[in-house]
């Protein structure tokens, strides 16, 4: 199964170049039964690593471009009166998909992004008191462009906190970029990308990923992480039980694609930035936007094993 993961990385790395670290955490984020938000510049690959890894794994796929008039019924659907049956008939909205496509999710209402919440916590939707579930798996990667850009409304925490990873993908380097200018534009490549992967082999892959083991040295240490983020005067407020079991589930699934049955330290930290970054704040007014700083001060103030 791990090759299986190596296969799927590469294919996408075809299209998305030089990005191997950033499609890594993308399907970690998918293999921990996670969402993804992913916030950037506009035209840095947002759009095409989500169709691209929809292609690979054989998962249906819509898109969702969120604008300020849209309204919930535009994404969960909406009842019709059917005149020849006289009865009301439900047309589902894009959010019965398996990979979900939020583009630009921080350009609509704080409303309308809220009719995203039940499906992402309890892959189901309720409309008009009656509840529907959702495809198995189900995947919602969703773009947002920087607030200091016009027309932006920001997630609330509540929404933030839904998403297990925030990453941003940032500029190609020299040598990827240069590929590009030679092989044309990403998107007509996407046509070429091939299914590596099908849909009922990821259960299957999340169990085995489950299956990782953690020692108490490891645990310890994730303790440690956690109550300094509650205890430390730099943060506004500490990281949830959510959060933490966000950060061990995201730890384990990272240990397996990477070989290993068991967690260790380092997998901790190369997941703290996208996994507890968007769930802290700093304590001090005026310092908003400096989570990175905090995640920084927290590795540093955190010995892996005490003194």
């Amino acid at each position: 199964m791990r090759d299986f993961i190596q296969v799927v990385v590469d294919e996408i790395g075809q299209v998305l170049l030089g990005k191997e670290d950033k499609i890594k955490l993308a399907l970690a984020c998918l293999l921990s039964d996670g969402h993804l938000l992913i916030e950037d510049l506009p035209g840095m690959g947002k759009t095409t690593l989500a169709h691209a890894l929809a292609k690979v794994l054989g998962l249906s796929y819509q898109r969702i471009q969120f604008t300020s008039d849209m309204l919930p019924a535009d994404i969960i659907g909406v009842s019709v009166f059917e005149r020849e049956q006289s009865r009301f008939t439900f047309h589902p909205g894009p959010v019965f998909t398996q990979l979900l496509l939020a583009d630009e999710i921080n350009r609509t209402t704080p409303k309308t992004q809220s009719a995203l919440l039940e499906a992402m916590e309890e892959r189901q939707v309720t409309v008009e008191g009656e509840t529907r579930k959702l495809e198995d798996p189900f995947f919602v990667i969703a773009t947002q462009n920087p607030l200091s850009q016009m027309g932006t409304f920001p997630l609330p925490e509540s929404q933030l906190d839904r998403f297990l990873m925030r990453i941003s993908l940032g500029y190609p380097s020299a040598d990827a970029e240069r590929q590009m200018f030679l092989g044309g534009d990403p998107r007509q490549k996407l046509a070429g990308v091939k299914t590596r992967l099908k849909p009922e082999q990821l259960p299957k892959i999340r169990q085995a990923a489950e299956q990782v083991k953690t020692s108490d040295s490891l645990l310890d240490y994730l303790q440690r992480l956690v109550h300094h983020t509650r205890h430390s005067p730099e943060f506004a407020c500490g990281l949830s039980p959510r959060g933490a079991l966000a950060l061990l589930r995201a730890s384990k699934t990272w240990a397996f694609m990477h070989g290993r049955s068991y967690v260790i330290p380092e997998d901790l930290q190369t997941l703290l930035p996208p996994v507890v970054a968007h769930r802290i704040a700093p304590a001090a007014s005026g310092t908003e936007g400096h989570e990175q700083a905090l995640i920084t001060e927290l590795l540093n103030a955190v010995d892996i094993v005490p003194a």
